[in-house]
């Protein structure tokens, strides 16, 4: 988010501006920068790819019949599924940092279907839907590597993530992949106060690879400080909320616009285990109509997403307060047992508060919401990551691609609700919230924490949008009920 933008953007996902600004003292060349920016955003007439609602113009994201994996592919370019990386045309240096470092052995499902249409030439544009925890990553980040030339100093690979936790995620599994192929890459993230200087001074990009928030990386891009006529390769992860009314649209379109201008040829990567129907048909349009080529498609069955290694319990209680007792008496002592878990807050006042009542219980709680320092952000979460600390509390901003393995247990402190409309579930996010558990298919379980007429109409709605019955925990007080419903889970 631009500071332009910060007035229309709705405080669903990181709750911050996308960038320091700029000082009122900048030099000209930086108002010279914030005046092509300026112009960028006259340039992106949104209205012009507006959707027609009357018109289906998102059937190829509709839902398949049967319950695999989903590709549909355009033109004669023919694709065969890689069972092994080695079927993939990569080089010794990737295939060497996929066996060495990443320690795989084979690709996942969506990789092995995924990336052959990535990699093969003409380098088709992708739409893909796919499970949490199923190695999307690992596509988009192979694909990156495996287009730049090492030899050519300059961006060829652009990576947009909605979160600085994401983005900085991305990097690491990049980091590591791509570790001997001598790959540069760079982190395009709004700067912390202590390190800030005016985009004005800051020296060109050359990094090949960038991965960033779309406020910073159209910042770069209006300042030319990052250059786009070399780009071969451009994602999205989480791409339904990149492209969202209520996420970063005008920030990903303005982005979109300058590479097609520059790199009319650019391959564009949209990845999101969800995607609802304006999205889908948003999605579908801009593919069509801005970046004038043919594009794959692969997805997966709505019911498919449910994410069915992961039990999933509510519990009905009585009160606000009981919610604290039932996850200092029950979750905190049982959550120890089986591995880390993860707490999801609606705001971050309700953050704080339970921050501050389990301290005061005695235990040992982390929290993160996008009013802290991005020093303190990434300091928790790494924390959390080497298993430094056992359970954490968090706002959504941790909702999405959130990747840690021992992360066995989710608690919905407040159910995920739309954000103008506080009587519908927001099913895309609870899906993404309760994929922090069990990971690339490992055991995991979930408690919603019920409290009203209010919550239990919510997550009804939910089970109808899945068509899935969430089980009920009988007593919000037993220890017993709650040891069953972990060893249900194959937790305990």
């Amino acid at each position: 988010m631009t500071d332009g933008d910060t007035k229309s953007v709705i405080g669903r996902w990181a709750d911050e501006p996308d960038d320091v600004p700029e000082e009122s003292t900048a030099s000209s060349s930086s108002a010279a920068a914030g005046s092509t920016a300026a112009a960028t955003a006259d340039e992106v007439n949104l209205d012009s790819l507006a959707v027609d609602d009357s018109k289906k113009v998102n059937d190829f994201l509709d839902d398949p019949e049967d319950s695999n994996i989903q590709a549909v592919t355009s033109g004669d370019t023919p694709y065969t599924s890689a069972v092994r990386f080695e079927d993939l045309n990569l080089s010794p240096e990737l295939l060497k940092g996929l066996y060495v470092e990443m320690k795989f052995e084979r690709p996942s499902k969506i990789q092995s279907i995924s990336l052959p249409m990535i990699l093969t030439p003409p380098h088709k544009n992708l739409i893909a839907q796919a499970h949490n925890g199923s190695g999307k990553t690992t596509c988009f980040v192979l694909g990156m590597l495996s287009r730049v030339d090492p030899k050519l100093g300059a961006p060829q690979a652009l990576c947009i993530c909605p979160t600085r936790e994401l983005a900085i995620q991305n990097m690491e599994v990049l980091l590591k992949m791509g570790k001997f192929t001598g790959i540069t890459s760079e982190l395009g993230l709004p700067a912390d106060k202590a390190n800030y200087i005016p985009i004005s001074k800051r020296a060109p990009v050359t990094a090949q690879v960038i991965i960033g928030t779309p406020g910073t990386i159209n910042k770069w891009i209006a300042a030319k400080k990052l250059g786009t006529s070399n780009l071969k390769i451009l994602v999205f992860d989480e791409a339904d909320h990149m492209l969202a009314e209520s996420g970063f649209k005008e920030d990903s379109v303005r982005i979109m616009k300058e590479i097609v201008r520059w790199s009319p040829q650019c391959q564009v990567l949209l990845f999101s285990a969800t995607f609802n129907e304006t999205v889908k048909a948003f999605v579908s349009k801009i593919v069509k109509d801005l970046f004038v080529q043919d594009y794959n498609q692969l997805f997966v069955k709505k019911e498919e997403l449910s994410l069915d290694s992961i039990k999933q319990y509510k519990v009905n209680l009585p009160d606000e307060l009981s919610k604290i007792m039932v996850i200092k008496d029950k979750i905190m002592d049982l959550g120890e047992k089986v591995g880390q878990t993860i707490i999801f807050v609606r705001t971050k006042r309700s953050a704080g508060m339970l921050h501050d009542a389990l301290v005061k219980y005695g235990y040992e709680v982390t929290t993160i919401q996008g009013a802290l320092t991005q020093e303190d952000r990434d300091k928790i979460v790494k924390e959390f990551k080497d298993g430094l600390t056992h359970v954490l509390i968090s706002t959504d901003l941790l909702a999405r691609g959130f990747d840690q393995s021992q992360v066995n247990l989710v608690v919905n402190y407040d159910l995920p609700i739309v954000y103008d409309n506080p009587t519908e579930p927001d099913n895309e996010v609870y899906l993404h919230r309760i994929g922090r558990a069990g990971r690339f298919g490992r055991k995991g379980a979930v408690f919603n924490l019920l409290c009203g007429d209010r919550d239990r109409m919510i997550m009804e709605k939910i089970e109808r949008h899945f068509n899935h019955y969430v089980t009920e925990v009988p007593s919000w007080t037993s220890d017993d009920d709650f040891k069953d419903a972990l060893k249900k889970a194959g937790l305990m």
